[in-house]
């Protein structure tokens, strides 16, 4: 079964509960706001290949704001637990949100409004605020030599954000001076490095410790991670690099690699699946599904571009199906669970009884977000490739409905920790 000793002391190594929690709450914030920009923005959505307005500037909410926001609000407490060594000194992480939460808000504004002085300043705080976790992970993972399927992956994730911040720079600067031969070839580099190296390494690595803790199930063995991070270092480097250079077969030789590693990667989590105690999942892993179904699918239809298909449709929707149906259902779906986790965990701080999972997460909003989720993922996929504006704009609506619920089942989780807690200090006067 999962080895105990990740959760052994793991409570005199949480950080106070406000401190991964504001990164959690800004994750949902922005995640509501990129869809209202998508659904007032609508016209630019079809077609859109580049390109500075609402559309871009929504799928930065997604990514800085959603992805990376709770990629790094996860990292910033589940490492230290994992690894079992201090990740940094509390300072160092506020600042970090201080930096990176308004730099992705001043980011968006700049795209959605073409405000050069926003992109520049927000891009840089963004910069600032990744760089400093990057050194934050850097320094821990230093230390660590017995968790190789995270570690791997968590290395891969910090040198993709060198590559994904330095071409995201550069793109910025070219909006304004244009000396950029190609800039979409530039763009998907980004994105390569931003979907599949920063958040999906993080997503993978963090899998090996997160989905066998959460069903009791056995460890994924180490060959399971070292194979997965070694065919999706060689996998990043040539679909990054071919896209750069302009080589589609280098490219789509780069996707192929990464098929090859979700079939490893799919494989030691299912296997993972199998011996665990839980026979029921958690309504969470439904969402989980969705993301391990599209994650294929999405590596799939990035080969389309890369052997010559027209970029429009499908080069964007292979970004949709990246963004939003494999990282932000794989994230949506961890966060769901990872925010009453940590809740139950802080909630006997005072010596009482922890609350239950059950009793901290309400279902009807999962339930709603789920079905709008799955909604808007068909619906807009079905729009991109049709050209048809009626089921894009149903499951934007979708897609907002669904944020609103996910927004509603956050504001009850934190609610309900807070009434328990409450309750706990008026117990403890009392005794």
């Amino acid at each position: 079964m999962f080895p105990g000793s990740f959760m052994m002391g793991a409570k005199d190594r949480l950080l106070p509960p406000s401190i991964p929690y504001r990164f959690f709450v800004a994750a949902v914030f922005f995640h509501l706001l990129a869809w209202v920009l998508l659904l007032v923005g609508n016209e630019g959505v079809l077609g859109f290949v580049g390109g500075q307005g609402m559309t871009l500037a929504a799928l930065h909410l997604i990514t800085l704001g959603t992805l990376a926001m709770t990629a790094m609000g996860a990292a910033i407490q589940l490492l230290p637990v994992a690894t079992r060594r201090p990740l940094g000194p509390v300072w160092a992480i506020k600042l970090m949100f201080i930096l990176y939460a308004p730099g992705v808000a001043l980011f968006a504004a700049g795209l959605a409004h073409s405000f050069a002085w926003a992109q520049h300043a927000g891009a840089t705080l963004c910069v600032v605020g990744l760089a400093l976790f990057g050194g934050l992970v850097g320094a821990n993972l230093r230390r660590v030599d017995d968790l190789p399927g995270v570690t791997r992956h968590a290395w891969l994730a910090v040198a993709s954000l060198i590559g994904l911040a330095i071409l995201g720079l550069v793109l910025v600067i070219d909006f304004t001076k244009g000396f950029l031969p190609d800039h979409t070839s530039v763009a998907a580099a980004h994105a390569v490095l931003a979907g599949y190296g920063f958040m999906g390494m993080l997503s993978a690595g963090f899998s090996f410790v997160l989905i066998p803790m959460f069903v009791l199930g056995s460890a994924v063995p180490d060959a399971v991670g070292k194979r997965t991070a070694q065919l999706s270092g060689l996998g990043l480097v040539l679909g990054a690099g071919g896209v750069l250079v302009g080589i589609g077969t280098l490219s789509a030789l780069g996707a192929l690699l990464g098929l090859a590693a979700t079939i490893v990667y799919l494989r030691g989590m299912l296997a993972s699946l199998k011996t665990r105690m839980k026979k029921r999942l958690e309504p969470f892993f439904r969402m989980v599904w969705v993301a391990w179904a599209l994650l294929p699918v999405s590596l799939v239809a990035a080969l389309l571009p890369a052997l010559g298909a027209p970029l429009d449709p499908w080069a964007e929707l292979w970004v949709f199906l990246l963004v939003f149906g494999w990282l932000l259902s794989f994230v949506t779906a961890i966060l769901q669970r990872i925010m009453p986790f940590l809740a139950s965990m802080h909630s006997s701080a005072l010596g009482g009884k922890p609350a239950l999972l059950s009793h901290l997460s309400p279902k009807l909003p999962v339930d709603i977000h789920l079905g709008c989720h799955t909604a808007a993922l068909v619906l807009i996929s079905v729009a991109l490739v049709g050209g048809w504006v009626w089921p894009l704009r149903l499951g934007l609506i979708a897609g907002l409905a669904g944020a609103i619920a996910f927004g509603v089942y956050t504001v009850e989780v934190l609610r309900r920790y807070r009434s328990h807690m409450a309750a706990a200090v008026a117990a403890h006067q009392q005794g």
